[in-house]
């Protein structure tokens, strides 16, 4: 196996795990909110949601589809932003 193979890898064994973990946050956080139906928890659950797609849809367009890595970065990093503004709302909503 050579040293690209090896990486590459370990970053598609990585975003599982990022999708994994960032999936069940999602689904508890969004749990969270039907209990409670609290705008915060609706937004975080949102705001989990956006990081988790941002990292699901990198990992599509980098290994299936084929996409420039640099544009795959882009993609991700914005989600990421987006995904964070939305967690940091709820952390001052009522």
């Amino acid at each position: 196996m050579n040293e690209l193979t090896q990486l590459t890898s370990l970053v598609v064994a990585l975003k599982t795990v990022t999708l994994l973990l960032g999936g069940l946050i999602t689904f508890f956080a969004f749990k969270a909110y039907r209990r409670t139906d609290s705008p915060a928890l609706r937004a975080l659950a949102l705001g989990f949601g956006v990081v988790t797609l941002g990292a699901f849809l990198a990992g599509i367009a980098d290994q299936i589809v084929g996409i420039d890595r640099e544009v795959v970065l882009v993609i991700e990093s914005t989600l990421t932003a987006a995904g964070f503004g939305v967690i940091t709302y709820s952390l001052y909503v009522e």
